[in-house]
């Protein structure tokens, strides 16, 4: 036992020693292209596979005096800071915002590459622990100040979904989609979530589970993503994933609604024409500027490429077995936001923004850790016209990403309060921003915000109560 013990303690020192020289080299690989490949029909480099990937994080630093930069007419201000972690947020009735915090992940590490590529970026994620909680934030007099914030619901396995129907606030963990019953001016849940459906969660190499809801409020729609990059786990870790789920929001009774989607990290319902949108992050590992990540329409029982193609029907030649027929059958997305920008966040927004960005989507663009330079570390808008993209991408709140290569924030979730303003999960920075037009952004004006009212409710129970078994999957 003490000779094993031994050569386990040297192994680990000499895999400490040798991760920050070898992360070193694999930043050097990296090259430093010109585009990024970005809008409804890019034009594809043939893959690059080296010797080793390209791996490259920004590594943090703090704002001080300065703030992210948006378009002239806009202003942003810090609504909410010392945060555990923020990812989604969701705008309730009464103007209260939820805000979903935490960090997920199990899986283990396979490979020196998995060690390294942890390693990297690690040094470019916040180093505070996971909140595991809502946190609701209000502003008593309609002034875009939230002086009061109290902790919604804890004890949860990383939140992150978040929507709202049926007067309940739907939450998807890492493990399950829960229901809090919702009191209009509650600052935290009166009772224990119940659980509506499991999710799966056995290794959860994507942990995040994107939510939302149809108009009606009849189905949630989950995204799940993959357990691998391209099922370099084997395929029986990726059954039910790579997908979306449609779930009856009563029952829990759940169906595969469209599947392919390597990481589908957020989901948004089309106003007016109950279309589901997602952004999408896509493969890795052949090229700094494959694959781009994307926003499309998701139809129902689409097929998306994942693992056999990208960007409809490329052929990914590293997948074995190799499936044609698959391929055939894969949609091409609608929109490409660029290779390795880790988009986490889409909503839609509202005339309340101004005419500019009136119609169409802003993106969080978490940041890549994986390209050299580095892209994302923005927030961009992506306009539409007849209901689907139109024009060409536009930097909407920029300056995450310093000139001197630090990052200063990595924006997640994002959020358009109808009343005007945009919200921004910030889980670099653990900051919740709001981006909200002044006189000088044309438009229609901001509607009158409601102050909210101040009901207290009981505090929340520690675990969620079990609703029974799962049903099967449709």
């Amino acid at each position: 036992m003490n000779r094993l013990h031994s050569k386990r303690t040297k192994s680990a020192l000499l895999t400490r020693a040798l991760v920050p020289a070898l992360a070193l080299a694999l930043v050097a690989c990296g090259g430093t292209p010109d585009e990024t490949y970005v809008g409804p029909s890019p034009d594809l480099p043939k893959p690059q596979r080296g010797l080793f990937p390209t791996l490259k994080i920004s590594l943090p630093a703090e704002w001080g005096d300065e703030l992210p930069t948006v378009p002239e007419g806009y202003e942003i201000a810090p609504i909410a800071d010392n945060l555990l972690i923020p990812r989604q947020m969701l705008v309730l009735p009464n103007g209260d915002i939820l805000v979903a915090e935490g960090r997920g992940g199990r899986a283990p590490k396979l490979t020196p590459k998995d060690i390294i590529a942890g390693f990297i970026k690690s040094r470019g994620n916040t180093q505070v622990e996971s909140g595991n909680r809502l946190t609701l934030l209000r502003d008593t007099d309609g002034d875009g100040t939230y002086e009061n914030r109290s902790v919604f619901a804890d004890n949860l396995d990383a939140p992150y979904g978040l929507a709202f129907g049926n007067d309940s606030i739907y939450v998807a963990t890492q493990d399950a989609l829960l229901r809090f019953a919702y009191t209009e001016g509650a600052v935290n849940a009166g009772a224990a979530p119940q659980e509506i459906t499991k999710l799966p969660a056995a290794i959860n190499h994507h942990w995040t589970k994107a939510l939302t809801i149809s108009a009606d409020g009849r189905y949630l729609f989950v995204g799940i993503g993959s357990d691998s990059n391209i099922t370099e786990r084997g395929l029986a870790v990726e059954e039910s994933r790579a997908m979306v789920w449609q779930v009856d929001a009563q029952t829990g009774f759940h169906r595969v609604f469209a599947t392919g989607l390597r990481n589908p990290t957020a989901l948004a319902m089309q106003p007016g024409m109950d279309q589901l949108w997602a952004v999408v992050n896509e493969r890795d590992e052949i090229g700094d500027e494959l694959v781009p990540d994307y926003l499309t329409s998701v139809r129902p029982g689409g097929f998306y490429g994942w693992p056999y193609s990208y960007w409809g029907q490329n052929v990914d030649e590293r997948v074995r077995p190799q499936k044609p027929e698959k391929v055939a059958s894969a949609i091409t997305p609608d929109f490409a936001l660029g290779s390795h920008v880790a988009a986490l966040g889409v909503a839609f927004s509202t005339p309340a923004m101004g005419a500019q960005f009136a119609n169409g989507v802003f993106v969080g663009q978490h940041g890549s850790w994986n390209r050299n330079p580095p892209v994302g570390y923005k927030v961009s808008f992506v306009p539409f016209r007849d209901g689907k993209p139109s024009g060409e991408a536009i930097d909407f709140a920029t300056g995450f990403l310093g000139e001197d290569g630090k990052a200063r924030g990595r924006p997640v979730g994002v959020t358009v309060d109808p009343r005007g303003a945009l919200l921004v999960a910030d889980d670099l920075a653990n900051t919740i921003w709001r981006i909200t037009p002044t006189g000088g952004a044309p438009g229609a004006p901001a509607a009158p915000a409601t102050p909210a009212t101040t009901e207290t409710a009981p505090a929340p129970a520690a675990a969620p109560a079990p609703s029974g078994a799962t049903p099967p999957a449709g």
